[in-house]
């Protein structure tokens, strides 16, 4: 019986990546390395000649590319460069020195606390720890009792003589957890999956399909695997056989980093060496975002908003105005709806004076009907088909029209498009919400000569820098609000989830997806709360406002109204209350932050970063760790019922009940719609202050420090005037608290625990602050 497509439809696009070959029964155009001899030694590496299975020669380069980082490529020039290459680097290595041993049968690269260890022939390469313990090792490719070939080792595979991917294998012991690759809702561990590096319009945001892919694993075995290449990489996690990871690399060579750990965030330190440091948005970006919602806006309606937001007591510090501040149908001209908002340099002179910063919607598109397009199009501001005509696209999946792309590896057109841009940062916006990317097609061409496919990924990369770039020119600050990104992305602060689904299962797909992420060198990441597509019931948006509120950043953002006060008003209070603890931990959150972009772990933890020799954190994806002392349980079913991991190595204690529980074990819990399962390190510091209406941008005042548990510690709290060093110690009924740095304790509080008969706040007797829970029962 002939096959028949399923009746689901299957979500197709019109940036769709293309797919390689498939090879037929008995073929086998795998040319694989089979043995190699030294050709040169130097201070950092070896160059090998290696023999490959079909008679062909090609160069391998074995070297450290820094402490605990081996760079492996295999190519035919050794000069090669990843076909994104043109658009700009994704990978910036070093140059370290390395000890370099070769005897008859074997070379030993080590570059620290990793060494490559290679048997000539036949061509094998592992990776140790310095302790000799292995980390991973090249699968040199299994067949079955058949002779078919089912894994693609170190090698490349040709088409009628052509190569069209080059290949590596690692053998995957199995228990061993992968997790990373970008931003993917999927479960974390991705052990069975099959992750494509490509980026697409995400559709819901509840399947591998991802705006932002990120070709670099984690493995719980104290490794990280990078691939430098903005070409549709693919990997096998234990898919087609249990046994091995595989890289395809449609690409001109193979180009792959190994970075040792042990721990995650040491391999993520080195990824961030790298790639690059994640970029730390301005203090008042951590404040809330609130948006006008997709769906017809005016001048009127934002200053109603913002007088509502400012009368009620809802703290918000940016108001986004999506596609609508623009005429309707027309979202890609850059220029203000003039009916709709007929002064907009006073309105945002009125909104600053208010305490507000303003976001504006945007994209790298323009609609064929913009009065904008026919010069543009004439001066070649867009990207090209082959006969050299616009590459005009259904970017919007046949709800609007068709549009063009703007080709951004043209410098005229870069002018030409940050020129709309600048005027508008000068009259007063103070960022962008950078939409979309994701649209080049495969077959476009470029003014550089890339193609669409080597073009698509770096695409994002190549938007969310020119915005950046002007936005700091005119501002002084290079945040953007970005949906697709790519290796090395983390430059780019901050980045969202995109169009999510307003149900249950969306808000726990979108909880892996931030999880993911993080996992991938990405720390400032948020997402639609209450979900983008649909409206949410109140217990819904109540959930979904709480994980927002928790999460590195919150907007509140949807195709409906997501304004509290548009909700029932017990909704409302549950909900605002949220946000007001997030600005009452505001201090804390900082302090993350900029711990974050000095190191790039996450700020939205999955468990293993901080545990990751405790084997339940590494599938544990929907709970996180906010920093190191928060730990954070979004509820993500109606009934208010989940269960709850705590994490080994600490006791923790109920935010909401003082209770204190041991690490290492799961609770059942049940919470009411005003509070959320959050639970607190025991021995944490927390320094928290009066929720006010904004963040503001300078150093925090009159803070009170939370001491969990009253019992000994030490902490570093960061602030926009320096670091100061907090350190408790408890001596019997007597807790000292001394502080060393330009941070101002005003209080203290202790949670959790007993309180102590005396308080000395730096030598001084004070009388601790009562500390009334956070979420309390508004009863």
């Amino acid at each position: 019986m002939p096959y028949r497509p399923p009746l689901v439809p299957y979500e197709t696009f019109v940036a769709d990546p293309p797919d390689l070959p498939v090879r037929g029964p008995g073929e086998d155009a795998a040319a694989v390395v089979g043995r190699a001899e030294v050709v040169a030694t130097d201070a950092h590496g070896v160059t090998f000649k290696a023999a490959l299975s079909d008679g062909a020669s090609m160069v391998v380069r074995v070297d450290a590319a820094g402490e605990g980082v081996i760079r492996v490529r295999l190519s035919d020039d050794p000069q090669a460069r990843s076909r994104s290459a043109p658009a700009l680097s994704l990978v910036h290595p070093g140059t370290h020195p390395a000890t370099v041993t070769v005897d008859d049968t074997r070379v030993r690269v080590d570059a620290g606390a990793v060494v490559a260890e290679i048997r000539l022939d036949p061509w094998h390469l592992r990776f140790l720890g310095p302790d000799g313990r292995l980390l991973l090792e090249q699968d040199p490719g299994t067949r079955d009792i058949s002779g078919r070939r089912r894994t693609l080792p170190f090698g490349r595979s040709t088409v009628d003589g052509a190569p069209v991917a080059w290949h590596e294998s690692f053998v995957a012991p199995g228990d061993e957890r992968f997790v990373g690759f970008g931003e993917k809702f999927t479960p974390l561990d991705k052990r069975g999956q099959r992750p494509l590096m490509w980026n697409f319009d995400a559709f819901g945001g509840e399947s591998d399909r991802s705006h932002k892919n990120v070709p670099f694993y984690l493995s719980d075995r104290g490794y990280g695997v990078l691939v430098d290449s903005g070409l549709p990489v693919q990997f096998d996690v234990c898919q087609s056989t249990h046994s091995s990871v595989q890289l395809l690399v449609p690409d001109d060579l193979l180009d792959y980093y190994v970075l040792a750990g042990p721990t995650p965030a040491e391999v993520l330190d080195r990824f961030d060496r790298l790639t690059g440091r994640p970029y730390l948005p301005p203090k008042w970006a951590f404040g809330a975002w609130v948006s006008s919602g997709f769906f017809p806006d005016s001048q009127e309606r934002v200053l109603e908003r913002a007088r509502l937001l400012r009368e009620r007591g809802i703290p918000c510090d940016v108001l986004h105005l999506d596609c609508y501040w623009q005429v309707a149908g027309r979202w890609s001209d850059l220029q203000w709806d003039a009916e709709a908002f007929p002064e907009p340099t006073q309105m945002l002179r009125t909104l600053a004076g208010q305490g507000f910063r303003v976001c504006l919607w945007m994209n790298p598109y323009l609609m064929t009907d913009s009065p904008l397009y026919a010069a543009a199009a004439g001066a070649g501001y867009f990207l090209r088909r082959a006969d050299g005509s616009p590459y005009v696209a259904d970017v919007w999946h046949g709800s609007h029209p068709a549009s063009a792309i703007v080709d951004l590896t043209n410098p005229a057109a870069v002018e030409w498009f940050t020129g709309l841009l600048r005027p508008l940062l000068e009259q007063g916006v103070a960022v962008f919400k950078t939409d979309f990317a994701e649209g080049v097609p495969v077959d476009a061409v470029a003014h550089n000569g890339m193609t669409g496919v080597e073009l698509h990924n770096v695409y994002a990369l190549l938007f969310n820098d020119v915005v950046a770039q002007v936005t700091e020119e005119v501002t002084g600050h290079r945040t953007v609000w970005a949906r697709s990104s790519y290796l090395g992305g983390q430059r780019h602060s901050v980045q969202w989830s995109g169009d999510v689904n307003a149900t249950w299962p969306g808000l726990a797909s979108t909880l892996r997806g931030g999880l993911s992420h993080g996992l991938s060198g990405v720390p400032f990441w948020s997402h639609d709360t209450g979900g983008f597509h649909g409206t949410p019931t109140p217990e819904l948006y109540v959930r979904w406002t709480q994980f927002g509120a928790l999460s590195p950043l919150v907007r509140l953002h949807g195709t409906t109204s997501r304004l509290p006060w548009d909700f029932p008003a017990d909704t409302e209070r549950d909900a605002v209350a949220a946000l007001r603890l997030r600005y009452r931990l505001m201090p804390y959150l900082w302090s993350v932050a900029v711990r974050s972009a000095a190191d790039g772990t996450p700020m939205m933890r999955a468990l293993l970063v901080d545990t990751p020799d405790d084997p339940t954190a590494w599938t544990t994806d929907l709970q996180y760790r906010l920093g190191t002392d928060l730990l954070v349980a979004p509820v993500t079913d109606p009934s208010g019922r989940r269960d709850v991991y705590l994490p080994v190595g600490d006791d923790w204690i109920d935010a909401a009940t003082g209770e204190r529980h041991p690490g290492g074990r799961h609770l059942r819990v049940h919470v009411p719609p005003h509070r959320l399962p959050l639970y607190v390190r025991h021995g944490a510091l927390v320094p928290v202050v009066a929720p006010g209406d904004t963040v503001g941008d300078g150093p925090f005042r009159d803070v009170t420090l939370v001491s969990w548990g009253g019992v000994d510690a030490r902490t570093v709290l960061h602030d926009v005037d320096g670091d100061t060093v907090v350190e408790a110690a408890r001596d019997g009924d007597t807790l000292r608290v001394d502080t060393d740095g330009p941070l101002r304790v005003t209080h203290v509080s202790v949670a959790g625990a007993d309180l102590p008969a005396r308080l000395l706040l730096n030598g001084e007797p004070v009388t601790p602050a009562p500390f009334d829970g956070w979420l309390p029962d508004p009863a």
